[in-house]
């Protein structure tokens, strides 16, 4: 089976921690897939305030939009860690970007990749339903 190959780009442009609740939990004694996916979207919008947005909805004048999704799953986490998630973005075009996330913790002195993730964002403009293009002032941020 193939298997999915995410690479974190050099240049960190925001990070900050999340702690693992026990509702992140799942049967498995370890952090459900739901809750990383979840965890991602906090991590954007935080990104995204860091950048001088307030909302998806308007972001430098447009709103965005998830087109896909990938995580790369590396190690468990566990109930207790507190995870440290660095934001880099690849692949910025004229409608759209990769924000790629390193999750990771630390365990016994030792860092501990978690996963790597990528989510796939268009610019697009709610009001008529359509993909529009990255706007400047949000395109320098990226670079």
């Amino acid at each position: 089976m193939a298997r999915i190959k995410l690479v974190f780009p050099d240049k960190v442009l925001f990070s900050t921690t999340i702690p693992v609740r026990i509702t992140d939990v799942n049967y498995g004694g370890h952090v459900g897939n739901d809750a990383i996916l979840s965890m991602l979207h906090e991590v954007r919008v935080q990104f995204l305030q860091h950048l001088g947005s307030r909302m998806e909805l308007d972001v430098f004048g447009t709103g965005i939009i998830m087109a896909d999704v990938a995580i790369m799953y590396q190690a468990e986490g566990f109930y207790g860690d507190v995870f440290n998630i660095a934001v880099g973005v690849a692949d910025l075009s004229a409608v759209g970007f990769d924000l790629m996330y390193r999750i990771s913790t630390q365990r016994d002195q030792q860092t501990i990749t978690i996963a790597t993730a990528k989510t796939g964002i268009l610019c697009f403009d709610y009001s008529i339903r359509k993909v529009a293009k990255v706007p400047a002032a949000l395109a320098a941020r990226l670079q």
